[in-house]
C-alpha cells in the first residue's frame, strides 16, 4: 500500500511511511501510538497528496528521545524533519498528542502550515480537583522517602509503563495548556471529535479550540477518541472535503 523509509534528523532515526503525489500532507500520531494508526486514512489521501507519516522520536520504530522533550521540542523537531524530507510547507493531519505538536508548530511557524485537520486534539489543562491536589501532595511526600514505591502507587497505568526519560517528557507535555498557542493559529483548521470521546471530549477540548482558533470549524462524528480509525469513511470524507475545498481556492 505504501513504502517505509528512514530519515535522520539530529542523529535520530525516524521511521516513515510515505506514498502518493501532489501537495504535502503530514500525519502526526497520538501519544503511545505510531504512524500505523493512520492505516485507514493514508490510502484515502494518497491520490491527491504526497502523504508523509512519521513515528515521533520516542515512539514506534523511531529512535528514543535523548532527554525529556516538551511540546516545543517536538515542534522544533518537526521543522527539522520536514526540512530533511524536502517539505517546504504542508497540510497537517494530527491526532491527540500529535495535535499538541501541530498547534504549537502552526502558532510558531505559520509559513510552514497551509491548513490542519485535528482529530481528538489534546492540549487543554483542566482545573485540578481537591482530591487530585491531595493525591499530588501525597505523591511528592512519599517520593522523598520511597521514589520507586511512589511511582508504582500514584502514577497512572500509562505513566508507569513509560521509560524514565519518557516520564519526564510526559509531565511536560500534559501540563502545558495550548489555548494561547491555538489563538495564534491563522491557517484554516478542521476539528473532528468523536461523539463518544471521553479522553478529549468535544464539549471540552473541541469547543475550547474552536473558540480559540480564528478560522476553525468543529465537526462531531460517531466514535471515540480514535474516531478517525473507528469511523474512517466519514472522517476521510469530512477531511477530504475540507482540504479539497481549500485546494480549489
Amino acid at each position: 500500500m505504501y513504502g517505509g523509509i528512514a530519515i535522520f534528523t539530529d542523529g535520530l532515526h525516524i521511521a516513515v511511511k510515505r506514498c502518493g503525489r501532489g501537495k504535502d500532507l503530514v500525519m502526526l500520531h497520538g501519544y503511545m501510538s505510531c504512524k500505523e494508526s493512520f492505516y485507514n486514512n493514508i490510502p484515502a489521501f494518497s491520490d491527491n497528496f504526497c502523504v508523509t507519516a512519521p513515528d515521533f522520536p520516542g515512539f514506534g520504530a523511531s529512535s528514543p528521545i535523548p532527554r525529556g522533550w516538551s511540546v516545543g521540542d517536538y515542534a522544533a523537531w518537526l521543522e527539522k524533519f520536514m526540512a530533511a524530507s524536502g517539505i517546504e510547507g504542508a497540510y497537517l493531519m494530527a491526532h491527540s498528542f500529535g495535535a499538541r505538536v501541530a498547534i504549537k508548530f502552526a502558532a510558531e511557524r505559520p509559513r510552514l502550515v497551509k491548513a490542519m485537520v485535528i482529530t481528538g486534539g489534546a492540549g487543554i489543562v483542566k482545573p485540578r480537583s481537591r482530591a487530585y491536589m491531595r493525591k499530588v501532595r501525597a505523591y511528592r511526600f512519599v517520593k522523598k522517602f520511597a521514589p520507586r514505591y511512589a511511582e508504582r502507587a500514584f502514577g497512572s497505568e500509562e505513566y508507569r509503563s513509560l521509560a524514565p526519560v519518557m516520564r519526564e517528557s510526559y509531565k511536560k507535555i500534559v501540563n502545558e495548556d495550548l489555548r494561547a498557542d491555538a489563538a495564534r493559529v491563522r491557517c484554516p483548521v478542521l476539528l473532528v471529535y468523536g461523539s463518544g470521546d471521553t479522553v478529549t471530549p468535544a464539549a471540552e477540548e473541541g469547543l475550547a479550540f474552536a473558540a480559540a482558533m480564528p478560522r476553525a470549524c468543529l465537526k462531531i462524528i460517531g466514535g471515540g477518541h480514535f474516531c478517525f480509525m473507528q469511523n474512517s469513511e466519514i472522517f476521510n470524507a469530512e477531511a477530504a472535503a475540507f482540504l479539497g475545498g481549500l485546494r480549489e481556492t
